[in-house]
């Protein structure tokens, strides 16, 4: 046992919630990618059984107060994500309701057609509520500025093409990953700004018990690193998913569906459909970059090598979509010619 699992168990002991209950001892409830650790316990008192989440952020790498005051944005907007029940800031405990541990991805993956088109319609029903409930709220969050849409496209060139493949740019290449970048920032920047959740996609998203008629699907997680963003962020992020993928004439289909609902709520109109459409494209390549950089970080500096089988999706989006676009056509050839044939050598 750690010192820190014994620091845990010490700080239940005192919860007022948990007293005069039978507690299992807590087990581990999810991986992260971050330097959060997530445990389940059982729970059995006088008004029956359930199970809570607790939340072990060390207060050296991770703050709980973004997790806390956007927990209690979300549930004031009507999305279902763990609330906050205990807190412990200076240690970095918090005690959270359970979503349980049925994943979109875990579903779709043996899912019916009508049911993935289900969960799918929900997801995008639930981003679009946040889109527009959160209009007032996404003023408390972080901008997704220039500086930040720059650094994350950096993980790209730092972290997978030259730690992990030792691939050096020549000048033109070098030239052309500048202009792409700057491409991607000023499509970002010229969208709609507004609530972004940033990790929206099938590993943050849970179906949920529909006997509570109070939870809706889907249950929202990991939403901490929320920020004032690219409207199509979110979107893209569900629909060209980093650990499922679907044919593009489904992904049209569902972006078709969102787009609609844009423009019932006011925030598009009809005219601004094939705009709309090149702004999520070149906003999926600036996630993708980012998240293929992440994934080849999370190997090297963390020492977790399963990301490293999330990047060729990643990069197959690249240039599936960077092919369509005088503007990225550099990118996807540099991806397609250079990147992906040395990363199958190292299979």
């Amino acid at each position: 046992m750690t010192e820190r699992f014994q620091m845990m168990l010490d700080w239940m002991q005192n919860l007022p919630v948990l007293q005069d209950c039978d507690v299992t001892e807590p087990v581990s409830a999810s991986s992260d990618a971050s330097f959060r650790r997530y445990y389940r316990i059982e729970v059995q008192g006088s008004s029956g059984h359930t199970s809570y989440i607790i939340m072990d952020a060390p207060v050296e790498n991770e703050d709980c107060r973004p997790f806390i005051a956007i927990s209690q944005q979300l549930i004031e907007m009507g999305l279902t994500v763990p609330k906050v029940l205990e807190q412990d800031l200076t240690q970095g405990f918090l005690l959270l309701t359970d979503l349980g541990n049925t994943t979109y991805l875990s579903v779709l993956e043996q899912a019916q057609e009508h049911e993935v088109d289900e969960l799918y319609g929900d997801a995008l029903k639930t981003l679009v509520n946040l889109q527009t409930k959160g209009k007032e709220s996404s003023q408390e969050l972080p901008a997704y500025n220039e500086a930040l849409l720059m650094f994350e496209m950096s993980l790209f060139s730092d972290w997978l093409l030259d730690e992990h493949l030792d691939i050096e740019l020549d000048k033109l290449e070098s030239q052309a990953w500048q202009n792409v970048q700057q491409t991607l920032v000023e499509s970002a920047l010229k969208q709609p700004q507004t609530y972004v959740h940033r990790d929206y996609h099938s590993r943050n998203l849970m179906v949920l018990d529909n006997t509570n008629p109070a939870m809706l699907n889907p249950g929202v997680l990991d939403f901490q690193d929320a920020v004032k963003g690219p409207l199509t962020y979110d979107a893209v992020s569900l629909l060209r998913d980093c650990y499922i993928s679907w044919p593009e004439e489904q992904v049209l289909e569902w972006q078709r569906n969102y787009f609609l609902q844009l423009c019932q709520a006011n925030i598009l109109h009809r005219d601004e459909w094939s705009g709309f459409q090149k702004s999520m494209d070149l906003m999926g390549i600036q996630r993708h970059l980012k998240a293929a950089g992440i994934f080849a970080r999370l190997y090297h500096r963390d020492g977790k090598e399963g990301y490293l089988n999330d990047i060729p999706l990643t990069l197959n989006y690249i240039v599936q979509v960077g092919s369509k676009y005088s503007d990225t056509h550099a990118l996807a050839n540099l991806v397609e010619q250079k990147v992906l044939p040395k990363l199958a050598k190292m299979d």
